[in-house]
């Protein structure tokens, strides 16, 4: 047998074997989609209603405020959750790593991508996200915001609180009154001017 002869019945092999991989059945195969009916279940349903009482697995959502940053259906203006220390402190913790690229480590809006070239988020000291309700952050945060993506499935609920307390103490580090600095932090702002 020539070589030809040998080369051409070997593509003609390895075609019908190809050809056979591309059954109908593979592209449409015998399964149950959650929309169809089946006979086989109570109620004619593919999906299996869970056992009674069980418990899901992960946080419950309730719709509460500390899930969603609104009360009564407008923008919370309090903490659903105690300002404490603690809070702050994981605030500032997540807002270094999630945050801060962008926002800067001040809040002034001059993070290292901004710097870079990446369009500029505005500073958390404007008047008018100073008078925001802490509901406008952590929706911010969850849902995004302009050029900004949502966190919402990347930051739990608790950290998205934490990082608003953060924020908010950021914003009180800028603007605190001077007749609430005790002597010493004012010879300190004094001398610092």
């Amino acid at each position: 047998m020539n070589a030809a002869r040998m080369l051409h019945l070997l593509a003609l092999g390895c075609g019908a074997l190809a050809v056979t991989g591309c059954h109908h059945n593979m592209y449409n195969q015998p399964k149950l989609l959650p929309d169809q009916q089946n006979l086989y279940f109570p109620k004619e349903q593919v999906d299996r209603q869970p056992v009674p009482h069980t418990v899901a697995r992960g946080a419950f959502n309730d719709g509460s405020t500390f899930y969603t940053g609104l009360a009564n259906g407008t923008l919370a203006t309090t903490f659903p959750v105690p300002v404490t220390a603690e809070l702050v402190s994981r605030g500032r913790e997540m807002f270094d790593i999630n945050c801060s690229a962008c926002h800067g480590r001040d809040g002034y809006g001059d993070g290292m991508i901004v710097q870079r070239g990446f369009p500029q988020p505005p500073s958390f000291h404007s008047d008018r996200l100073r008078s925001a309700p802490v509901g406008h952050f952590f929706d911010v945060i969850t849902e995004g915001y302009g050029v900004m993506y949502p966190f919402g499935s990347r930051i739990n609920p608790g950290d998205r609180w934490a990082i608003v307390s953060y924020i908010r103490a950021l914003q009180f580090s800028q603007h605190a009154p001077a007749a609430q600095l005790d002597d010493e932090d004012r010879a300190q702002l004094e001398k610092a001017k």
